[in-house]
C-alpha cells in the first residue's frame, strides 16, 4: 500500500491520516465544497473536490471517490465510519477497480448489512436474538416497539413506537431518514427493551481466526446516538462478559469475516440477559476507548489486514493481555441538550482543551486524548453531523477516568456555539453512572436543563454576568482616548447605579431573556444586587471576586457582541443587549422560525386550516436529523411560505399560526 484515499471527512479522516504518516503510507482527502478548508482537507498529502455540499452529492457518490482515487493515484480507500464505511457495491466497486479496500470482503458486509437478515443469520449461528415484527404483524401486546434503519446505524432511522396508530407514521419518518442518511430506506421493528444497557465487543478477523479485544459500554445514549462510551464494560458478571465475547467470536466467524468490526448487544441487567442487535462491518466511532486499554492501533491493524500481512505470531496480537486500566470517551457536540438536543451551526471562535497529551492515537502512558474534526475560527455546517471533537481519558481506574474527563471537560475553553459540554460533565458526575446503574434510556426522562446547566449552580449565571459587565467596563476606559485616568462608571453624584444589559438562553425554548447588571463604579466595582461581593481586582479580560470570603477569577472573552465567562464555576454565554433594535428583525406573534438552517422535507399544513396544539405543519431536516416543527396551540395557518426542498436559513418565517379567539379578542 503506497498511497490511501480515505472516503471520509472530519476526525476520523485525520484518524487515518495519522496512522498512514506513522506507515509512511500517503494520503488523499476528498472534500465536498464545504469542506474545503477544514483540517482533514489541509492535512492530507493530496485533496480531490467532489462537487456539491449535501452527503448525496459528495460523500455518497462512490463513482465520484473512485474517479478520486484514480486522479489522485490511490492504490488502498479507507471508508472510515459512517458513508459508504458498509455498503457492499461500494466495496465491490473498489476491488474492481483495482484498488485495495480496508475494509471486510463486500459479502460479509452484505450479510450482516440488512439488520433483518444479519438476525437469522445469528439465530442460525447460536447467537440470542429478539424477535421481529412487521407493521402487519405488530400487536398493542407487543409494545413499546422500536422502528430501525436495517441499513446504517447512529441512531438515524430509528423510531420508538408506544402506541399502535403511531407505527405506520413512524415507520414513514424513519424510512425518510434512513433514505437520505444511507441510501436505503428499508426498515424494520423489534421490540424496545426500556432499561437495557448497550454492550459492544471489538473484533478484529484474521486468516488465522476472530480476536477479540474486549467490550465496550455505550449505555449512555441521546435519540439513540452514542454520548459516553467506556472500555471495559463495568458492573458485568464475568460470566456474562465471557460469554459477549464468545457470541461476538461466533458472529464473526459465522460469516469468516475479516479486519475490524463491532459486534453490538443489548444486555438485561435484571435478567442478565443479552441479544445481538447488530454487526457494525468497520471501524466504530468509538474505538479510541478500546485503543487505550489494549495498547493497540486499530487502523494500523485494519491496513495489515487488508495487506494480508498479519498473523496470529504478529507481536501487536501475539500477546494480547488483560485490559490496561479503564478508557472513558465523550461525544462533544454542537447541539442544545435543553432544546431537545437541536443542532447548532456557525463558527466555533475559540476551543482548547487543557491537558491534551495526545492527539489521534492513544497516549504513552495515561492521559487526555483528543480526536477532533474542527478547531478554534472554523465552522460546525449544516450538511453533516454536529459532532465537534471525541475526548478520551486512558487511567488506571474508572473512578479516575470519570474524575479526569469531567474536569478536562469542565477547563475547557470552548465559544461561539451552544454544545453538550456542561452535560458531559455533570453525566461524568451523575451517581447514575458512577455507580454503574445507567441503561439506554436513562436520558430519555432526564431533567435536560438540570442536566445542561452549568456546573457552579444557581447564581452562576448572575456572577459571571457581574464579572463581565465589570470587565468591560473596564475595557470601556482603557479604550479612552482622553481622560483615561477617571475610573470606569465614575460619578460626580451617586444617584442610581450603571446598568449593563445582556441576553442570556434559559429553559426549553432558548428564548434570550434579559438580565440587568446593576453596578457602581468610581473607586472600586461593588454589585448593587449580589450582596457579601467584592472586587478584588479587574481587567478587561479577567476579574477576580471574592464572594463571603472565597475568591475565584473570571476570565472574559468579547467576540463581537457574544461575551463568554470562564470560571472554576463553569461556562456562561451571553450577550450585550443593543441599544436599539431594528424593527425588521420583530415577527409576528405565532410566527414559527426555523429553528437551524436546513432544508424543508415537508409541508403538512395550508393557508387556512384549522390546527390543534401540537400538529405538525412541516418537516425539515438538518445534519442528517428529521424535526418536525408544530402549531404552539391551537388556532389558525394564516401564512405558510415554506415550500418542500427549500433551503431555509436558522430564524426564517415558516408559517403563522393565529391562536383561537383572537379576532374576537381584538373586536
Amino acid at each position: 500500500m503506497r498511497r490511501l484515499l480515505v472516503a471520509n471527512r472530519g476526525e476520523i479522516a485525520r484518524r487515518v491520516f495519522r496512522t498512514c504518516r506513522d506507515l509512511g503510507i500517503e494520503t488523499v482527502a476528498v472534500h465536498s465544497d464545504a469542506d474545503a478548508g477544514m483540517p482533514f482537507v489541509r492535512e492530507a498529502d493530496a485533496a480531490v473536490r467532489l462537487p456539491g455540499n449535501t452527503p448525496a452529492e459528495t460523500y455518497l457518490r462512490g463513482d465520484l471517490v473512485i474517479e478520486a482515487a484514480r486522479k489522485a493515484g490511490a492504490d488502498a480507500i479507507h471508508p472510515g465510519y459512517g458513508f459508504l464505511s458498509e455498503n457492499a457495491a461500494f466495496a465491490r466497486q473498489v476491488t474492481e477497480a483495482g484498488l485495495t479496500w480496508v475494509g471486510p470482503d463486500p459479502s460479509s458486509i452484505e450479510r450482516m448489512g440488512s439488520k433483518i437478515e444479519s438476525k437469522k443469520l445469528m439465530e442460525a449461528a447460536g447467537v440470542p436474538v429478539l424477535g421481529n415484527f412487521t407493521a402487519d404483524t405488530a400487536s398493542a401486546d407487543d409494545l413499546p416497539l422500536l422502528v430501525k434503519a436495517s441499513a446504517g446505524g447512529g441512531g438515524r432511522g430509528m423510531r420508538i413506537v408506544r402506541a399502535l396508530d403511531d407505527l405506520a407514521g413512524e415507520i414513514e419518518k424513519a424510512s425518510s431518514e434512513a433514505e437520505s442518511a444511507f441510501g436505503d430506506g428499508t426498515v424494520f421493528v423489534e421490540p424496545y427493551v426500556e432499561s437495557g444497557r448497550h454492550i459492544e465487543v471489538q473484533v478484529l478477523g484474521t486468516p488465522d481466526g476472530t480476536i477479540v479485544f474486549g467490550e465496550r459500554d455505550c449505555s449512555v445514549q441521546r435519540r439513540h446516538q452514542k454520548v459516553v462510551e467506556e472500555a471495559p464494560a463495568p458492573a458485568l458478571p464475568e460470566a456474562t462478559r465471557t460469554a459477549l465475547h464468545q457470541a461476538a467470536q461466533a458472529a464473526a466467524e459465522a460469516i469468516d469475516y475479516r479486519g475490524a468490526g463491532t459486534v453490538e448487544f443489548l444486555y438485561d441487567p435484571a435478567k442478565d440477559r443479552f441479544y445481538f442487535l447488530e454487526m457494525n462491518t468497520r471501524l466504530q466511532v468509538e474505538h479510541p476507548v478500546t485503543e487505550a486499554v489494549y495498547g493497540v492501533d486499530l487502523v494500523a491493524l485494519q491496513i495489515a489486514v487488508a495487506e494480508g500481512g498479519l498473523d496470529r505470531l504478529d507481536p501487536r496480537i501475539a500477546e494480547l493481555g488483560e485490559p490496561n486500566g479503564h478508557a472513558v470517551e465523550v461525544r462533544l457536540y454542537a447541539e442544545d441538550p435543553a432544546r431537545d438536543y437541536q443542532p447548532q451551526s456557525g463558527r466555533i471562535s475559540r476551543f482548547d482543551v487543557p491537558g491534551v497529551v495526545s492527539a489521534f492515537e492513544g497516549p504513552s502512558s495515561y492521559g487526555v486524548r483528543l480526536d477532533s474534526g474542527v478547531g478554534s475560527g472554523e465552522e460546525i455546517g449544516t450538511f453533516y453531523d454536529a459532532m465537534i471533537a471525541k475526548v478520551i481519558v486512558h487511567a488506571p481506574t474508572r473512578e479516575q477516568a470519570l474524575r479526569q474527563l469531567a474536569g478536562a471537560l469542565a477547563k475547557a475553553r470552548l465559544h461561539g456555539l451552544v454544545t453538550n459540554r456542561d452535560l458531559l460533565v455533570n453525566l461524568l458526575r451523575d451517581p447514575v453512572l458512577v455507580d454503574a446503574r445507567m441503561h439506554t434510556t436513562w436520558l430519555d426522562t432526564a431533567d435536560l436543563a438540570a442536566l445542561a446547566a452549568a456546573p457552579g449552580g444557581e447564581g452562576t449565571v448572575e456572577l459571571s454576568a457581574f464579572a463581565a459587565a465589570v470587565a468591560l467596563a473596564e475595557a470601556a476606559r482603557l479604550a479612552r482616548p482622553v481622560q483615561g485616568a477617571i475610573p470606569a462608571g465614575w460619578r460626580n453624584v451617586v444617584a442610581a447605579p450603571q446598568v449593563t444589559t445582556f441576553l442570556v438562553s434559559t429553559g426549553s425554548t432558548g428564548e434570550p431573556a434579559e438580565l440587568a447588571v446593576r453596578w457602581y463604579g468610581g473607586r472600586g466595582f461593588r454589585s448593587a444586587d449580589l450582596e457579601s461581593v467584592t472586587v478584588v481586582a479587574a481587567g478587561p479580560d479577567r476579574v477576580e471576586v471574592e464572594v463571603d470570603g472565597v475568591a475565584r477569577t473570571f476570565e472574559v472573552f468579547v467576540d463581537g457582541d457574544r461575551v463568554d465567562v470562564e470560571s472554576s464555576l463553569g461556562h456562561v454565554a451571553l450577550r450585550r443587549k443593543p441599544r436599539f433594535v431594528d424593527p425588521s428583525t420583530q415577527v409576528a406573534e405565532g410566527s414559527l422560525l426555523a429553528p437551524m438552517p436546513g432544508s424543508v422535507v415537508s409541508v403538512r399544513a395550508a393557508v387556512g386550516d384549522v390546527v390543534t396544539e401540537g400538529q405538525p405543519i412541516l418537516v425539515m431536516e438538518a445534519m442528517k436529523m428529521q424535526h418536525t416543527i408544530a402549531a404552539p396551540y391551537a388556532g389558525t395557518v394564516t401564512e405558510l411560505s415554506a415550500t418542500a426542498g427549500q433551503q431555509v436559513e436558522a430564524g426564517t418565517v415558516l408559517a403563522v399560526v393565529e391562536p383561537e379567539g383572537s379576532e374576537e379578542e381584538i373586536a
